[in-house]
């Protein structure tokens, strides 16, 4: 909710606006087996969503670090580089 009205506050209505794409985003859409699944999209990166285990992420406080910390492992990810958090 905080992201969505800073997004409205700052004036910003582009899909490709940073500010936007820099959000983690979750997408219905078709893979390559042409059926539906759920994808997980930051800045220029999209995963398969994988039903994993989350954790304790409501003990975790996002802060912007946190932010910089989910885009730069998914873009490690995609590089096939992993990340250990």
């Amino acid at each position: 909710k905080d992201v969505l009205v800073s997004i409205a506050e700052k004036g910003i209505n582009e899909v490709r606006a940073f500010e936007w794409i820099s959000q983690l985003r979750y997408y219905w859409e078709h893979d390559d087996r042409n059926e539906d699944n759920l994808w997980i999209r930051c800045v220029q990166t999209s995963f398969p969503y994988g039903y994993e285990y989350l954790g304790n992420s409501f003990r975790l406080v996002i802060t912007p670090l946190t932010d910089m910390c989910y885009i730069t492992l998914m873009g490690a990810q995609s590089l096939n580089l992993g990340g250990a958090p």
